[in-house]
């Protein structure tokens, strides 16, 4: 478990990055809180934060339902994709958010694996009470 426990405090990590990156450009680009609007660039880090909070709210309880069902090396090789997948979707949004496909399919995809798996192994552990 302690692969899933660094994987969880990675993602929260790289989520808080992303936040930090938010404020600098806010700070850059003159966007005064609570404004969420008025620069291009702003806006594409605004948006890669707040899609990594709604994949995060997906990512942690899969990793946790995934690596106690089934594997937690496993799920940690999954979330340590993720956390790959955000990376690059970060780096490709900011630039040219038409070329963000690869990474949020990389971060996407590991996430739905360790859902459906979770969700699998639930059945299963019900199942077999």
């Amino acid at each position: 478990m302690s692969y899933v426990h660094i994987v969880t405090v990675l993602a929260l990590l790289q989520f808080a990055v992303f936040g930090i990156k938010v404020g600098k450009a806010r700070g850059t680009y003159g966007i005064k809180a609570p404004a969420i609007t008025g620069n291009e660039i702003f806006e594409r880090h605004f948006r890669v934060q707040q899609n990594t909070l709604e994949q995060l709210v997906l990512l942690l309880p899969g990793l946790y339902l995934y690596s106690q069902y089934f594997n937690p090396v496993v799920a940690a090789i999954l979330g340590a994709t993720y956390l790959i997948g955000r990376e690059i979707y970060s780096a490709t949004y900011v630039k040219d958010p038409a070329q963000r496909s690869a990474g949020y399919a990389l971060s996407f995809l590991p996430t739905v694996i360790l859902l459906i798996g979770g969700l699998i192994g639930a059945v299963k552990s019900l199942l077999s009470a």
